[in-house]
């Protein structure tokens, strides 16, 4: 009989309640809080979170606000925003076009 192995997780506190995807969500999440992030002005990998929406780089001693869980933005949020730009500038160059 095969043994399955399991990961180390920080929602074994949660025992059998709540289900599995909701628990697989928090381990995600928490994961990558908890973790070294990019520093945005420095550009090396030493921010951690203070506190929910708070960052430190301990390399160039920032103390800077983000997301509550990451530092950046969603892909999604970012896609969108590009999108928009884009129509605007294509908007614009025709009206350029035009005169």
């Amino acid at each position: 009989m095969a043994v399955k192995k399991r990961k180390k997780s920080s929602t074994k506190r949660f025992g059998a309640r709540y289900g599995r995807r909701l628990k697989e969500k928090v381990a995600e999440i928490e994961a990558g809080h908890r973790g070294r992030h990019k520093c945005p002005y420095c550009s090396k990998k030493n921010v951690k979170r203070l506190a929910a929406g708070i960052w430190f780089c301990k390399s160039c001693r920032v103390k800077f606000a983000g997301r509550a869980y990451s530092i950046g933005k969603k892909k999604a949020v970012k896609e969108e925003n590009d999108k928009i730009i884009k129509q605007e500038d294509t908007s614009q160059n025709n009206k350029e076009d035009k005169k």
